[in-house]
């Protein structure tokens, strides 16, 4: 069963639900998208039968990441709300979430893809935080990174905004495994496969457990990046600048203040 919303697409097959970002060409992630994966992984989390929720976008690119536009002194607060209502929607999940990635994973698209519980990702796929390059910080991987790849790992791709290959990223440890992109779908599905001989109930119990340590300070530290975010970073002039030269398409001019 298919279910088409404006920016994503939603099937259903036995226990297995795919939703596909789709809002062309880079699967920016706007507030009405965010609105929609809200409610979907509302809908989802209610279906006892459902086990596993897999994070695809196109052929071409998973996500650039959340809407600059958004990033807007007039937007910026609402869109931290929606997006990280969705992160914290994901991570909150009882079923076991896994990314499927190609192309371009940037920003809040890599976010999107680290938190779930696995990651399979193309060997060329582009991975990066670059949000530092428009003056601003990236909150959810400044809380999650370091428990994925290590702090230092974490500090060089937060504060430099580098980009790395999939290749890269099973390497450091965001990745469960990286593929050609032609095998990528059928390492998922044998991923899928196993997990539809198991139990949806216990699936969910033993995430819980997995996790009951991590998620106390994820929480905790997430709602203190929010802040941080909110009432330091974007009362600086060069987060305001970064932005607005990016609209502008120029280059910013810092004036470290």
């Amino acid at each position: 069963m298919a279910t088409t919303y404006k920016s994503n697409r939603l099937n259903l097959e036995s226990s297995v639900a795919r939703i596909t970002l789709a809002n062309p060409p880079q699967n920016v992630i706007d507030i009405p998208m965010m609105e929609e994966l809200a409610r979907t992984l509302g809908h989802l989390e209610q279906q006892a039968a459902i086990s596993t929720i897999i994070f695809c976008g196109s052929e071409q690119h998973f996500s650039a990441g959340v809407d600059v536009a958004a990033h807007t002194p007039d937007k910026v607060r609402e869109m931290l709300a929606k997006f990280h209502a969705v992160i914290r929607a994901i991570v909150a999940s009882k079923k076991v979430t896994i990314a499927m990635v190609r192309g371009n994973c940037l920003g809040g698209g890599a976010e999107l893809a680290m938190v779930c519980d696995m990651v399979f990702t193309a060997r060329d796929a582009h991975w990066a935080f670059p949000e530092i390059k428009l003056g601003c910080f990236p909150p959810v991987a400044s809380v999650g990174l370091a428990a994925l790849v290590g702090q230092k790992r974490a500090a060089e791709m937060i504060l430099t905004g580098r980009q790395i290959s999939g290749a890269e990223a099973l390497a450091i440890g965001l990745a469960n495994a990286a593929v050609d992109n032609d095998g990528l779908a059928g390492v998922v599905n044998e991923t899928v496969e196993r997990l539809s001989k198991l139990s949806p109930a216990s699936l969910a119990v033993t995430k819980k457990a997995v996790y009951c340590w991590d998620a106390m300070h994820f929480e905790k530290g997430l709602a203190r990046a929010e802040q941080i975010y909110l009432e330091e970073l974007m009362k600086t002039e060069d987060a305001q600048e970064g932005i607005k030269a990016w609209l502008e398409k120029r280059t910013p001019m810092w004036k470290a203040k």
